[in-house]
């Protein structure tokens, strides 16, 4: 998975940073953004290869990333929603717009790249 390009978006910078530093650990390429206008923006410049993101973000919210990436970016790019509001209705909500899975904050190092590594080969495989 070595040079797989990640975009992280997340709000809270030491949370971002450490993740940054746990993914590129592994040989991931790390874009870290900070609100949902920049990821929007982003995306029309260059697609990464999945996509990790906090539910509760400035301007543009996970789920409404999922919905967006979905319906108008590209239906299978692996999206993975993070968040420390992990109640049932956020859960599901997020699925049925096409998430490809949830986290719960706190976030393990290993069930994080273990998750990353399953979307990737997931849809590498279809």
């Amino acid at each position: 998975m070595k040079g797989r390009k990640i975009l992280l978006a997340e709000d809270d910078q030491m949370l971002a940073s450490l993740l940054q530093f746990w993914l590129e650990k592994e040989g991931y390429e790390v874009n870290v953004l900070e609100n949902g206008l920049e990821v929007k923006e982003s995306l029309k410049q260059a697609l990464p290869d999945i996509i990790i993101s906090d539910i509760m973000m400035p301007y543009f919210s996970g789920i409404e990333l999922v919905d967006h990436v979905r319906n108008e970016v590209n239906s299978k790019l692996p999206i993975i929603l993070i968040s420390s509001a992990s109640n049932d209705e956020n859960i599901l909500n997020a699925f049925e717009l096409g998430a490809t899975d949830f986290l719960s904050k706190p976030i393990s190092p290993s069930e994080l790249l273990v998750r990353v590594s399953r979307a990737l080969n997931t849809v590498s495989k279809t």
